[in-house]
């Protein structure tokens, strides 16, 4: 990569701020000397990392990387026989430890949840830290102490006993009434690190030691009393033999750690990585920054970008290329934000290439480029005979000569700095060839025949920064596809430019220029307009995903509504049957212990019909619940039948449709004989759930009947009985009503357990016909038959229908403990 250019797009500030974030020595070092990288993989590896910790530190708002000084320097040290380590450096070594560990633990603790995969892998890759962990802080503590070793332990407490007599020494002359006049000062000093008395040195000879100091101006001297002498120089001695002692440790615990060298050379790289990829993170976080997705195949895209330097001033823009289109080239007023685009496109290349997050919206994709040049801004050098135009073509050249498709170049004010014409002509051929190169290429301009150059070359857009008509200043927005005037007069005039000049200039102005710029004009209002359109079918979509939304959170309510309705349900029976379990348990013992009273029996009966009334209230709520539900459905049909905005149309119905939707309806019969129909005792019904015939005996209760179905007796529920014929007094029967299907009934399901005991064998072989037509409509796969072994008939009915039905996959006899050769498993064909 070309440094100059790199200096140029301000790439090694953007790096100096991401080093800055960096907790280690190490790190900040091993960032302030990375150039973009062009190894796709490397690359790849250092986004998905700092992609990871960004998760992390969002979730848990801690770094785990802890600070460490330099460590790489002491492996010679560690290495050298005879050597040692000081406290600092051996602290350094712990920090280096414990951040390892904090590392490790962090990661490990959370991969999971918040899939942390490439983390994860890289703290696999670490090795143990326990040893040299446990030779350090047998020595030090976390806080770099020297630990009170029982070598340590012995000295340190001589030295305080020695300090305390010193104390007690100083103290006795100090508050000695007969020295108060003496001394200067009633606090002891220090004078070559050993404590005196400031003693007035007319005086001095009324306290006898040993002079270390004179004041300068002579008035005051500073004594050592005799009695301190002794002390202090014991004391200066068990402070040298501490010190060697502590000496002698690091020096053991320095050959100690040689063994540790390859630990800390090979955790190393891998902690510096940590460090760096948290560092711009960080860094990424701070300014709302994402990682680039890569595009290998695809055109670049950078979406609402913002130019880190620019920090709040900065106006995002959006630089799109398209489809085997190459070149960009972006026209504009003055100090309207081309060059600032031009660079943005090339820094942010750059920090992608160096693993860094960059400023700009998710979506945004950049290539990786193993070149970059740039002509950008005033080449003029007097030293070596360069004028403007020189310099430009330098840069040019070169850039040209050393290009490629993986080449990104940046051209600010193509072909300004001599004869328009030429100029021009020299930038179409330059343009021309890099093409052909199929180089990326984003160009500055004012001339206007690149404008046409944009339009009629297949591998360029065109771009033009906004301008704004009222202000007469430009907006630093990028608008994509269409050229930009350079509005020279328009900004003139602001910045004080005679009127009387700009009417002269506008006139030498050919009409042909003036028509292109009405061209110009008409693309930015059509532009304008498509913005528009475009804004409001965002909004009208995001409008809709919130309507989208609110339903499907509305329907995830209603369910966890009704989930709680059943559980309090499910509740309300359970507490029921326990209480009744109870009730019952407790007669049971009575009614065992001794004879049967009045008393007892009265009991029984009470606790049988209290029972009843409590199964009667819970019927009724169900019942209650279920007729309003009913209701509330029959209004929401009427109003999905005959909706009053739409045509009311019919839709034929295909067979299987018909029969589908299909449930049974009474067909009309004669007035006088469905007049004397009604639930009466001896009347014929049919169960809804079992499909058996029965007749009414009694009437229990309202809406509750006694029904004998062959030997068997059940009291069922009117609404769960369907009327079939009555017995008149001659004991004729009234013929039976038909039963046919209609769509706009509710629909027939098939049951789980068909009952044919009591029923003759032709009705037996209806009812089992219309189960298997039930269950061919529903996706009703297995059912059982009941019945009965008796004389055989109706086994032998279902077993030879089953054998010829071709909706029959499979049939065979329960098993003994389930009724054996007297019910019968059906498995249909799916």
């Amino acid at each position: 990569m070309d440094q100059k250019t790199l200096s140029e797009i301000d790439y090694y500030r953007i790096r100096d701020f991401v080093a800055s974030f960096c907790v280690s020595e190490e790190g900040k070092a091993e960032i302030l000397g990375r150039e973009p990288l062009t190894d796709f993989k490397k690359i790849e590896f250092l986004k998905n990392l700092g992609s990871e910790w960004k998760t992390f530190y969002y979730e848990i708002h801690n770094n785990p990387v802890k600070p460490w000084n330099n460590i790489s320097s002491l492996f010679a040290i560690i290495k050298t026989n005879g050597a040692s380590l000081n406290l600092a450096q051996v602290q350094a070594l712990a920090n280096f430890c414990l951040s390892l560990k904090s590392i490790r633990e962090s990661i490990k603790n959370h991969a999971e949840k918040l899939n942390l995969k490439n983390l994860l892998e890289q703290v696999n890759l670490l090795p143990d830290e326990s040893e040299a962990e446990r030779l350090i802080f047998h020595v030090i503590t976390k806080d770099g102490e020297m630990r009170d070793l029982p070598e340590i332990v012995a000295i340190r407490k001589s030295i305080a006993s020695l300090n305390a007599k010193l104390k007690n020494i100083m103290q006795s002359y100090i508050s000695d009434q007969k020295y108060q006049a003496v001394l200067e000062s009633f606090v002891p000093v220090l004078r070559g690190g050993r404590q005196v008395l400031a003693v007035k040195a007319s005086l001095q000879n009324r306290i006898q030691g040993i002079v270390h100091e004179v004041s300068q101006t002579a008035q005051t001297v500073y004594i050592e009393p005799g009695e301190a002498v002794e002390c202090s120089n014991e004391l200066v001695q068990k402070e040298n033999e501490l010190v060697q002692i502590i000496n002698k440790i690091l020096a053991d615990l320095t050959l100690a750690l040689q063994p540790c060298i390859p630990f800390f050379k090979n955790a190393l790289p891998l902690m510096i990585m940590f460090d760096t990829t948290f560092a711009a993170a960080k860094w990424g976080i701070e300014n709302n920054c994402i990682y680039a997705q890569s595009c290998k195949n695809e055109p670049p895209v950078l979406l609402k970008a913002r130019h880190p330097l620019l920090k709040d001033r900065a106006v995002p823009i959006d630089i799109r290329f398209m489809e085997n289109k190459r070149l960009l080239i972006i026209t504009g007023p003055n100090t309207g934000g081309k060059t600032v685009s031009l660079k943005t496109f090339a820094l942010f290349s750059m920090l992608n290439q160096a693993g860094f997050p960059i400023p700009c919206a998710e979506g945004t994709k950049l290539p990786v480029f193993n070149k970059i040049f740039a002509d950008i801004g005033d080449e003029q050098s007097l030293d070596q005979s360069l004028s403007t135009f020189s310099g430009h073509m330098k840069n040019i050249a070169r850039a040209v000569s050393e290009s490629d498709e993986k080449t990104l170049i940046l051209l600010d004010e193509l072909g300004s700095g001599t004869d328009p014409m030429e100029g021009t002509a020299i930038s179409m051929a330059v343009l021309d060839e890099l093409i052909e190169k199929k180089s990326f290429v984003l160009v500055t301009t004012h001339q206007g025949i690149l404008k046409n150059y944009g339009y009629t070359n297949a591998s360029c857009i065109n771009a033009s920064v906004e301008f704004d008509k009222n202000t007469l200043s430009p907006s630093y927005r990028l608008i994509m596809g269409i050229p930009g005037e350079s509005h020279a007069l328009d900004i003139a005039r602001k910045n004080g430019f005679p009127e009387k000049l700009i009417k002269a200039a506008r006139n030498y102005i050919s009409t042909e220029q003036a028509d292109v710029s009405a061209l110009i004009r008409g693309l930015n209002r059509k532009h304008i307009e498509l913005n528009e359109v475009m804004a409001k079918n965002k909004n009208l979509e995001e409008n809709l995903l919130e309507k989208e939304s609110r339903l499907k959170q509305r329907d995830l309510d209603l369910r966890k509504k009704e989930n709680q309705l059943k559980k309090g349900h499910q509740q309300e029976m359970y507490d029921f049957l326990v209480h009744s379990r109870r009730q019952l348990e407790n007669l049971v013992r009575t009614l065992r212990e001794g004879e049967i009273t009045k008393e007892k029996t009265k009991n029984v009966k009470s606790f049988i019909s209290e029972l009843e009334q409590n199964v009667n209230r819970f019927d009724s709520k169900i019942e209650a619940e279920e007729e309003k539900l009913l209701k509330e459905q029959e209004q929401l049909d009427k109003v999905k039948k005959y909706p009053s905005s739409a045509k009311k149309t019919k839709k034929r119905l295909s067979n299987a449709e018909a029969l589908q939707y299909a449930s049974p309806v009474m067909l009309p019969v004669k007035k006088e004989k469905a007049e004397e129909l009604a639930f009466k005792e001896g009347t014929i019904v049919r169960s809804k759930t079992t499909m058996n015939e029965g007749e009414l005996i009694s009437l229990e209760k309202k809406g509750v009947w006694l029904v004998q179905f062959g030997s068997i007796r059940m009291s069922i529920k009117e609404k769960d009985l369907v009327l079939l014929k009555n017995k008149d007094d001659d004991g004729n029967k009234i013929p039976e009503i038909k039963i046919d299907y209609s769509v706009d009934s509710a629909k027939e399901r098939p049951v789980f357990e068909l009952r044919l005991l009591g029923m003759r064998a032709e009705e037996a072989l209806k009812v089992l016909q219309h189960q298997i037509d039930l269950c061919a409509i529903n996706n009703f796969m297995n059912f059982s038959i009941i019945h009965g072994k008796g004389d055989g008939i109706l086994q032998q009915l279902v077993k030879d229908y089953l054998s010829h039905c071709p909706l029959v996959k499979d049939f065979s006899f329960a098993s003994a403990e389930d009724g054996g050769a007297g019910k019968t498993y059906v498995e249909l064909n799916g």
